[in-house]
């Protein structure tokens, strides 16, 4: 909580909403003096991350963390099970 100051705010919608509703970026007080920076620079670099953020949430994980748990589980049962077999009816 920031009390006694005033800060400027941007705040972006997400390109995403699955994930998250907005991203709030609080602006450095000094940020528009003299460095030549005007506010639609600021604007499109605030945008910018928050679509890296979200690029980077949206990728697909590896396929074993797709695979659901029980259908490994069952696949390691049918080897062991298909080993054994193999094994007792040699």
């Amino acid at each position: 909580m920031v009390k006694g100051t005033s800060r400027r705010v941007i705040v972006v919608d997400s390109p995403d909403p699955k994930l998250f509703e907005q991203a709030i970026f609080i602006v450095k007080n000094d940020v528009f003096a003299g460095e030549g920076v005007t506010p639609q620079q600021v604007l499109g670099e605030a945008c910018r991350i928050a679509q890296g953020c979200a690029a980077r949430q949206a990728s697909r994980l590896p396929l074993w963390q797709r695979i659901p748990r029980w259908t490994l589980l069952a696949a390691a049962a049918a080897v062991t099970a298909a080993g054994l077999l193999v094994y007792f009816l040699r």
